[in-house]
């Protein structure tokens, strides 16, 4: 069998680790890689010193690998509720939200990819950040010489990020090299290393008005859900710039577009969308100054790697360290 692929930054780990007491520690066991094993994450058991098996009453962890199949989890752990670790896919969770809050009892951990994919979406984000600066979506699609001197630099511009996970550490250490003046919107208001502000999301209507640049990339929850819309949009410059890396319903998409065809907004670039997939048709497509990217922030390609190594360390955790990457809390969704 492969080997899992070693993923280039193996020593940067965005989520440190919470180290569970003796009392909360599930029991070790044979591993169900669900709910199909690709031999990718098999290795990664296997590199951790797991042993890989089918879903049986033996089972005692559970690596689950497609979040469009997340109602089948719940019937998994319906009929063996003997297993007492449950590894995610993605680093949000919204997709199995109803599954955990359903299955919650004691003595079942979950951990997710949550940090995994920190350097591939931060540098996503700065990506979009970056072509709406210098007026791209205008320029990507002219077919004759525009030289109107639009365009504005990323150096000493005040970013507004929202969230402070693994993706805001991984763009906060990108925007270093801009100089950029960032403050981060958390739930409290503990500074965030980094960030030359801090503060908690009661504060978000104080901070937008000086944004020049705002990304999203907080956790979508039933108290961050439809953390932008109208309101949001009309508290930021005109000359400033939305960009959206985390879950499309964190805004409110209505009002997004209104905002950007009543020039409320300079810009906007997303990664996630509500819907999702995003509709042949949608006025978002037209709407000016946008740039839309289906998802990829974090392919296939990027992630696999990274989830291996999260995987791995995780059963390693599973079988006797219990220093778990990644662990959720069910009642707060992340």
């Amino acid at each position: 069998m492969n080997a899992a692929p070693e993923p280039r930054h193996r020593a940067v780990l965005a989520e440190s680790a919470t180290v569970l007491a003796v009392s909360d520690r599930p029991a070790p066991g044979p591993i169900a890689v669900l709910p199909e094993p690709d031999p990718v994450f098999v290795a990664a058991v296997e590199s951790g010193g797991g042993a890989v098996a089918p879903l049986s009453t033996d089972t005692r962890g559970v690596v689950w690998l497609d979040y469009r199949r997340a109602g089948e989890l719940a019937g998994v752990l319906r009929a063996n509720p003997q297993i007492g670790w449950v590894q995610l896919p993605w680093a949000g969770v919204d997709a199995f939200a109803e599954v955990m809050r359903s299955e919650h009892r004691d003595g079942l951990l979950w951990t997710s990819a949550k940090g995994a994919y920190a350097q591939p979406v931060a540098e996503h984000a700065l990506a979009l950040s970056l072509a709406l600066a210098r007026f791209l979506p205008r320029r990507i699609r002219a077919t004759s010489w525009d030289d109107r001197p639009d365009g504005v630099s990323l150096y000493g511009l005040r970013v507004v990020i929202v969230g402070a996970g693994g993706i805001a550490i991984e763009l906060l250490r990108l925007l270093q090299a801009f100089r950029a003046h960032v403050t981060v919107v958390r739930r409290s208001a503990e500074p965030l290393p980094g960030a030359d502000v801090t503060v908690s999301s009661d504060a978000l209507h104080d901070v937008l008005p000086d944004a020049d640049l705002v990304v999203v990339a907080a956790a979508l929850t039933g108290s961050t859900r439809g953390l932008f819309g109208a309101r949001e949009f009309a508290l930021m410059p005109e000359a400033a710039y939305f960009v959206n890396v985390a879950r499309g319903g964190l805004v409110d998409t209505d009002a997004l577009v209104h905002a950007l065809h009543q020039g409320t907004i300079a810009g906007a670039a997303v990664d996630v969308t509500s819907p999702e997939p995003l509709p042949d048709g949608h006025p978002l497509w037209t709407a000016p100054n946008v740039i839309v990217t289906p998802h990829m922030a974090d392919t296939p390609t990027m992630t696999a790697p990274l989830l291996a190594e999260r995987i791995r360390l995780n059963v390693r955790a599973f079988l006797g360290d219990a220093r778990f990457v990644g662990v959720v809390d069910p009642e707060r969704g992340y």
